[in-house]
């Protein structure tokens, strides 16, 4: 199953894509559809306080540790 390596960020700091232990780069609303799906390992949807559904690094709640891949 893959696991995400790394991620991109806007100038914002904001998430707007993720790389794959498999090399794929994939945008925020397909890594949401994936990990609903359960295709990838890691990560988790949360729904926020608005209904939008947002993703989570597993325990850690953050993506901070991952690298900012370009």
């Amino acid at each position: 199953m893959e696991t995400i390596v790394g991620l991109h960020r806007n100038h914002f700091g904001e998430i707007i894509s993720f790389v794959t232990s498999e090399g794929r780069v994939i945008s925020y609303r397909k890594a949401l559809m994936e990990a609903e799906n359960g295709l990838i390992a890691g990560i988790q949807t949360e729904e926020d306080s608005e209904g939008n559904l947002t993703l989570t690094s597993g325990l850690q709640q953050s993506f901070d540790q991952y690298p900012n891949l370009f």
